[in-house]
């Protein structure tokens, strides 16, 4: 029989600490955590001390403050309100007075104008009278009575549809849709063109002022009428145009109004007398007699001679 070893002694074994599994158990340095706390000890005894005001009692008072000033507001608009009403109704007021003396004088400039023309015919032959009229008609500055078309052209109610769209985009009338319009019905053959009662001439011009459309320098408001006298052929030679067909596209997809119609007898006013301004010929200075003369081709005597008394030296 073989002897069996002695046994040995059972000894348990001790591991070392891993420096990474401590690391990533405990990431923050103890030294932290300590001072946090000593602030947090701190502030309680602080707060022990001398204790503040709540938030909601800040945010209480910040409401109170921001309703006492919205008051003032209001309290300070409401009292200047009756004093911007005054300046509005009274800029209102000087805007219609020297609207009606507008249209008083502009009464008046005609009947004066008709009466220079009576007189003028007095005193003028019958054909010569006549030879007046006529180019006072084509120029404008007479009224005249024919058969022609009326182009009638409207804002659109403002309502687009939100299903076909219809009543979206530009809805208003531009003048540069008058100024087609004029143009389009010119080569049209029209011999004399009114909008809105205002007589255009070949010195006219049509523009905008902020959202008001001028025509000489005068507003006119919607909706616009553009009438126009000339031969029988204008109404169709005015639709089959291109401006017409833009306008008819606009109207389709805008809604924006736009219709042509033939009328008869139409009355056309006399466009007001145009500012004219003439040439003047420019005053030449007077000689300043310094002895400096200036050679010509048929002037006797060589030109480039420097000595008055031509001398050849």
């Amino acid at each position: 029989m073989s002897a069996t070893p002695p046994e040995r002694p059972r000894t348990d074994r001790v591991y070392a600490p891993d420096f990474l599994t401590e690391l990533f158990r405990n990431p923050l340095d103890p030294g932290y955590a300590d001072a946090a706390a000593a602030r947090r000890r701190a502030a309680s005894s602080q707060d022990d001390a001398s204790p503040g005001w709540p938030a909601r009692s800040v945010s209480l008072v910040v409401v109170v403050v921001l309703g006492f000033l919205f008051a003032v507001a209001y309290r300070q608009t409401m009292a200047d309100e009756p004093g911007r009403a005054q300046a509005r109704s009274g800029l209102v007021a000087q805007i219609k007075e020297r609207e009606g003396q507008t249209d008083r004088l502009s009464a008046r400039a005609d009947q004066l104008r008709e009466e220079v023309s009576r007189q003028r015919d007095a005193a003028l032959s019958g054909s010569t009278a006549a030879r007046l009229r006529d180019l006072e008609a084509v120029t404008g500055l007479g009224r005249v009575r024919g058969d022609g078309v009326v182009v009638r052209l409207a804002d659109a109610p403002g309502n687009a549809d939100a299903v076909t769209g219809k009543g979206a985009g530009p809805s208003q009338v531009l003048y540069s849709d008058l100024q087609g319009v004029a143009n389009a019905l010119w080569s049209a053959g029209a011999e004399a063109i009114s909008i809105n009662g205002q007589r255009l001439t070949s010195t006219s011009t049509i523009r905008t002022a902020g959202e008001a459309i001028l025509v000489d320098f005068r507003p006119v408001t919607g909706p616009y009428e553009v009438s126009a006298i000339g031969p029988g052929s204008m109404r169709r030679k005015f639709e089959d145009s291109r401006n017409a067909a833009v306008m008819r596209e606009v109207a389709q997809k805008t809604g924006l109004s736009f219709g042509v119609r033939k009328a008869e007898d139409l009355t056309l006013p006399a466009a007001p007398e145009p500012q004219l301004r003439y040439a003047k010929p420019s005053v030449s200075p007077s000689p300043s007699g310094s002895g400096v003369r200036s050679g010509s081709p048929g002037s006797s005597g060589s030109p480039g001679t420097a000595s008055p008394s031509g001398g050849g030296g």
